[in-house]
């Protein structure tokens, strides 16, 4: 059936029984969804809940914007008769296409916008005005905020987010009787699929943190750690209260004979690195030739509260380093740490030197901050107010949660990675496809109240590490600078998280020759682009000394096709170490093999720690 370009999935003589069918359908609904409202309102919230600090200070933000927007009306009246303007023709253009004429758009949306990517959103002319007028309206309030003068850039970007969050939220592709695809399948099934999207909510909402929504991403049945992920062959060969090691199995002849410490980050869990054959960086780097072993760190609960980041050093990078020492009888080592093991890896670096010891002769920092002056997006929520009610918070639990941390980090990119699925899972009623990058995303890992409070304030807030001496750990004052080893960088061109001038920023702190390599996409992508791909590229410049500023780096960087991976191993070729060596068999030495890789520590997902 097809009227002014609307078509239906169903066809005319099943209208009367799927009718009939939704109003049956809807009495369950609403009844399970009175049992969803009572949950919500009865959740407490309370001046300890880090999101009423976050509000409260977010509101301190609007009212500078207010004070703002009264002390400059001129620009604010004809920001608002622009969109009127827009909105009295767009009315004009709807009723001619009603009429059969064939007008374009008023506004369209921004390239990869993929929220009115199905055709009825353009053909039907009732939809495309809502869409339309919704894009308007939207655009017109962000613009508001971008053009009001008297504000503080750090109250902007506040307000810029919370508005992005509520114009997004409103979009008419969320709700199920503005969206068209819905409305379809809400006819095809009777309104089953609603019934089964509250459904999952509900679910959802039971296995999410407090104070937020944890939506699912993937089918999470289809994996599981050691069997389809993190399945590259390794033996876990030491162990603490913060971490397993785990060496891998030699697949070369000969092997370097520097071996290689990987440090992921502690707010995600390392098998990133390592979720299938074709694209395991740690599977890649055993293949080159390396002595790989990896740190996998616990997923903390309450009786780690007070664990700091001098623990997270002492009991992962330098506890580690003694036991490879151990091991194979090297002294001199390569190191890569990833995101916020970077950031870990940086400072273990300057407490070795200040200890006198210089084990790691080499450092690849990917995707990591260590000047935190440009933090990013997460920047909105770094002030004190926020920080105090999220040490409030651990102060009572003893650790942060890391659903809360991962919902967060969600809506750095709302529309792809929330309301995506919202739409998918609770108005469509669809369970989500497998996917593995999906399922380590939902993976989250907890963090001991003591550290996530000093990593908080002392990079985040106050961005001591940069600064010489102005950190102490395990009582030694560090400063970066002293560290003269060679350095690799690696950002993304792309990351919302790591900004690739901010990191751009820590290659010019730590002392000695940096290499600076950017790669295409984001966070994940960006490091994990196996040479088989072939996707994204990277940019080098071989000029000479990093220039000051990032963008003067770029303006005569030099692209390249393929991996940085290749990039890297050629350069870590270059920094000694390489003789050829007998394979370390993991297990086979003076150190005995406790259990296979991954281990068990990755395999603690945070319900199996915290009962809930």
């Amino acid at each position: 059936m097809k009227d002014n370009g609307w078509r239906m999935s169903v066809s005319a003589d099943k209208l009367e029984t799927a009718v009939g069918d939704i109003l049956e359908m809807t009495a369950k609904a609403t009844e399970q969804g009175s049992k969803l409202w009572e949950k919500l309102i009865n959740q407490p919230t309370t001046a300890d809940d880090p999101a009423a600090c976050v509000l409260n200070d977010f509101s301190e933000a609007f009212r500078e914007l207010g004070e703002a927007m009264m002390a400059h009306p001129g620009k604010i009246v004809a920001d608002q008769m622009e969109v009127l303007k827009k909105q009295q023709e767009l009315y004009q253009h709807t009723v001619l296409r009603f009429l059969g004429k064939d007008v374009g758009p008023v506004v369209e949306p921004e390239k990869g916008d993929k929220r009115f990517a199905s055709e009825q959103w353009s053909e039907n002319p009732l939809f495309d005005y809502i869409k339309q007028l919704y894009l308007l309206q939207g655009n017109g309030l962000m613009k508001m905020v971008k053009d009001t003068d008297g504000i503080s850039d750090h109250s902007r970007k506040k307000v810029e987010y919370l508005m992005r969050q509520y114009v997004n939220a409103l979009a008419p592709s969320n709700f199920a009787g503005l969206n068209p695809d819905v409305i379809n399948k809400t006819l095809e099934t009777g309104g089953a699929n609603l019934v089964a999207g509250i459904e999952q909510l509900t679910e959802d909402l039971e296995a999410s943190a407090q104070g937020s929504l944890n939506v699912t991403m993937t089918d999470t049945s289809a994996f599981q750690v050691g069997r389809n992920v993190a399945t590259t062959p390794g033996k876990v060969i030491h162990q603490n209260d913060m971490m397993q090691l785990i060496q891998y199995e030699p697949t070369t002849k000969t092997v370097f004979k520097r071996p290689l410490l990987v440090i992921p980050p502690f707010i995600n869990k390392y098998y990133i690195m390592d979720l299938r054959a074709d694209n395991s960086l740690i599977k890649w780097l055993v293949d080159q030739g390396h002595t790989v072993f990896v740190i996998s760190w616990v997923n903390p609960g309450p009786s780690l509260r007070n664990k700091g980041f001098d623990n997270y050093m002492l009991e992962g990078p330098v506890e580690a380093l003694d036991v490879i020492e151990t091991i194979t009888g090297e002294k001199e080592f390569n190191a890569i740490g990833y995101c916020l093991g970077g950031t870990l890896l940086s400072a273990t670096l300057a407490y070795l030197k200040k200890k006198r010891r210089e084990p790691i002769k080499s450092a690849t920092f990917l995707a990591t901050l260590i000047d935190f002056s440009q933090p990013g997006e997460i920047g909105v929520f770094i002030n004190e107010t926020a920080i105090a009610g999220i040490e409030k918070q651990m102060n009572m639990l003893g650790y942060y949660d890391g659903r809360q941390m991962a919902f967060s980090f969600n809506l750095l990119r709302e529309n792809d990675l929330f309301w995506s699925f919202f739409i998918n899972n609770y108005l469509k009623g669809q369970r989500p496809a497998a996917f593995d990058l999906l399922y380590w995303n939902s993976d989250s890992t907890n963090l001991p109240a003591t550290m996530h409070s000093y990593y908080l304030r002392n990079m985040y807030l106050n961005n001591r590490l940069v600064e010489k001496n102005a950190l102490e750990l395990d009582g030694v004052k560090i400063d970066l600078s002293a560290v003269k080893i060679p350095t690799y960088f690696l950002s993304a061109s792309q990351d919302h998280i790591a900004l690739w001038q901010a990191t751009y920023k820590g290659a010019q702190v730590i002392g000695g020759k940096p290499r600076f390599v950017l790669g295409g996409s984001g966070h994940i992508a960006g490091v994990i682009n196996p040479p088989a791909a072939n996707k994204y590229g990277y940019w080098t410049n071989d000029a000479g000394a990093l220039p000051e500023q990032a963008d003067d780096w770029f303006k005569a960087a030099e692209s390249h096709s393929g991996s940085w991976w290749v990039d890297w191993q050629e350069w870590v070729q270059t920094q000694g170490g390489t003789e050829a060596v007998e394979p370390r068999v993991p297990g086979k030495g003076p150190v005995a093999a406790i259990e296979d890789a991954p281990g068990s520590y990755v395999k603690q997902r945070i319900v199996d720690v915290l009962g809930k």
